[in-house]
């Protein structure tokens, strides 16, 4: 008997699998997602004629680990990441890379590194050879300003 239920139960599904159904064209053609690039956000204005600048180590510097780095600035103050204070920022060290776009946030990673604690300097620990260090200010939300305040890429050789 249970065997009959099932076959019947069966048997109506599989007809009813097979009867043809009307689709419905769409009204519209489906057009594919377009990947964009991220809307920029504004930036804050940075005060005419300040600039960022390496104090330690110079440029060309031949120099051991841990590797004493201090930061300078020049129109502008150091504040703490959040601190929306007009003219100020806090510094980004860039570590063997470029400069990030200047219209988003400044990544967190091992290349970018944040000083969102209002720190001036600091210690790093590069493996030995040649390496490219640069310093971008950014404001409370980690925008870089406009214009940028980007220092001068300095080159250190570590041994």
């Amino acid at each position: 008997m249970k065997l009959r239920i099932l076959f019947l139960s069966g048997l109506v599904f599989g007809l009813g699998a097979c009867t043809e159904k009307s689709v419905e064209e769409p009204t519209a053609a489906v057009q594919p997602a377009v990947a964009s690039k991220p809307a920029a956000m504004p930036r804050t204005a940075s005060a005419e004629g300040a600039s960022v600048f390496f104090i330690t180590p110079a440029n060309g510097a031949t120099v051991t680990n841990p590797i004493q780095i201090e930061f300078g600035i020049e129109g502008m103050d150091v504040v703490k990441a959040g601190d929306n204070q007009p003219n100020s920022g806090h510094h980004h060290l860039l570590i063997d890379t470029d400069i990030p776009n200047l219209g988003l946030p400044i990544p967190a990673d091992e290349r970018h590194v944040h000083f969102g604690d209002g720190r001036t300097a600091t210690e790093i620990v590069l493996p030995p050879g040649e390496h490219t260090l640069q310093m971008l200010l950014g404001d409370h939300l980690h925008i870089p300003h406009e214009p940028p305040l980007v220092s001068e890429a300095i080159t250190i050789t570590v041994e």
